[in-house]
């Protein structure tokens, strides 16, 4: 039997993220919920959530244009960020709703008993603001 691999690593390095409509992406991530761009190129945006950079980048004509994230499929379900306290958990909230940003409001996860909100972006991948 093979030995396992065991990779030692600091933690992710960076997610890279389809979407349908950079435009709208932009609008979203940097407009709406406020993350700073360290690089914006026509179909690539990259920003840092805390020291993970999130790469944004523009569709490919290898799908349907119609294609829809769902968490239900094998790949990624979710994102989730991690959330110092509750008072900043309650202002990013409130901010999703007054962005009229879908979301859940704040819930409990009942297995690890930590709270959090979900919300979704314009191509309904999911993302949760999670307390840690």
């Amino acid at each position: 039997m093979d030995m396992p691999i065991e990779i030692k690593t600091p933690g992710v390095h960076h997610i890279a993220i389809r979407v349908t409509d950079m435009a709208q992406s932009k609008a979203f991530y940097v407009d709406k919920l406020g993350f700073k761009a360290v690089l914006d190129q026509p179909e690539l945006l990259i920003f840092f959530a805390g020291t993970t950079a999130i790469a944004i980048k523009g569709p490919e004509n290898k799908v349907d244009g119609q294609d829809q994230f769902n968490p239900f499929r094998v790949g990624l379900d979710h994102i989730a960020l991690g959330c110092d306290n509750r008072a900043e958990l309650e202002r990013v909230a409130q901010a999703l709703d007054t962005h009229a940003i879908e979301n859940t409001g704040i819930k409990l996860d009942e297995t690890l008993q930590k709270d959090y909100v979900a919300f979704k972006d314009p191509d309904r991948i999911s993302w949760e603001f999670y307390s840690i």
